[in-house]
């Protein structure tokens, strides 16, 4: 029987939400990590698995979905809270994933950290 994965995936700083379907999520949550998931995904490098939801049948799937898209990020936060309160990436918890690759932007902002000559810019 096949299976499928309504998923949500946040950037390291937890500002970005992405949803998702896929029937591989080992697979797309790679993808995501190696950043070959184009657009909008790729562009704000969401890349930790905060929420998902299987399903057996691609119709049902494709349909909580578009559910999921439309909401208020405010109730995608409520969905996301009522299951894994934390945040927490559930790629390395669930799946057995490595934790999530350090974005460039944090790496710089974790260097400057306590540096008084570092620009807040």
């Amino acid at each position: 029987m096949k299976e499928y994965f309504v998923y949500a995936v946040t950037n390291q700083g937890r500002t970005t939400l992405y949803i998702g379907m896929t029937n591989s999520l080992v697979r797309r949550i790679s993808e995501h990590r190696r950043g070959e998931i184009a657009g909008f995904s790729k562009r704000y490098n969401t890349t930790r698995l905060v929420y998902y939801e299987q399903y057996n049948d691609v119709r049902d799937a494709i349909a909580r979905e578009k559910k999921l898209k439309g909401w208020s990020r405010a109730k995608k936060e409520a969905l996301i809270n009522s299951k894994n309160p934390k945040w927490a990436d559930l790629a390395v918890t669930v799946l057995g994933l490595e934790p999530a690759p350090v974005s460039n932007w944090q790496d710089r902002r974790s260097c400057h950290e306590g540096d008084p000559s570092a620009s807040s810019g």
